[in-house]
């Protein structure tokens, strides 16, 4: 009797820890850092929190590692520190593409998050061309209304895109994530490609005292591209 209620309550925690688990599929942030860099999914369980990336190569002889001082950054600045990779050398040692076009698929894994979590930041903490995700929104509600908004655009719905971007920044202010930054800068490119300049000036102005997390770099990203006012 006592092998037997062991197996059941082993059985039980596994299927405990499954249905805790969250999946992301493609999650929304706000900046990163290396163009050809993607976060395919996040899962999340009582266990860990494993990010799933892929990068890939763009030159001819390139080559791309991972340093060991990876971080998952909350929104309070506490840090999480990783504690294993896959597939990915751990710098200086490097994976060396054969061609241009050739991807790399990698995971990262950290331990299980705070409870609550809604947003983060993953960052390398390195000397030289370390790479970042700001704002990694850990909310499918909010992922796909994002979604939907990118769709609009991308769909030649410059117009009802604004206005989904609005709607969901709206619906997020005073909150303190760290996508809101990014809403801000969709808004206001796209009121000033549909011609608006004066209400693109308007958003702007409300973007800088926001007081959205990382607030002066998506500044400074709008200020890169020539918008400013």
């Amino acid at each position: 009797m006592r092998f037997l209620f062991v197996i059941i309550t082993g059985s039980f925690l596994l299927l405990s820890d499954f249905s805790f688990s969250q999946i992301f599929i493609h999650p929304n942030f706000g900046l990163k850092s290396h163009e050809t860099l993607v976060i395919e999914k996040v899962e999340l369980t009582s266990i860990a929190a494993t990010f799933f990336l892929s990068i890939e190569n763009r030159i001819p002889n390139g080559s791309f590692c991972a340093d060991k001082n990876i971080f998952i950054v909350y929104p309070d600045g506490t840090r999480s520190k990783l504690v294993s990779s896959e597939n990915i050398p751990v710098c200086p040692d490097t994976h060396k593409f054969k061609d241009p076009g050739e991807k790399l698929d990698f995971t990262l894994t950290f331990p299980p998050l705070k409870p609550g979590t809604e947003w983060i930041d993953l960052i390398e903490d390195c000397s030289d061309n370390c790479f970042s995700f700001y704002g990694v929104t850990l909310d499918n509600d909010l992922n796909g209304k994002i979604d939907d908004a990118f769709l609009l655009s991308g769909n030649d719905e410059p117009v009802k895109a604004m206005l989904s971007f609005i709607d969901i920044t709206e619906a997020v202010d005073k909150k303190n994530l760290g996508i809101e930054g990014f809403l801000y800068m969709n808004i206001i490119r796209l009121e000033k490609q549909n011609g608006n300049e004066v209400k693109a000036a308007q958003w702007y102005t409300r973007m800088k005292s926001s007081g959205a997390p990382r607030l002066q770099q998506y500044i400074k990203y709008l200020n890169d591209q020539g918008i400013k006012y």
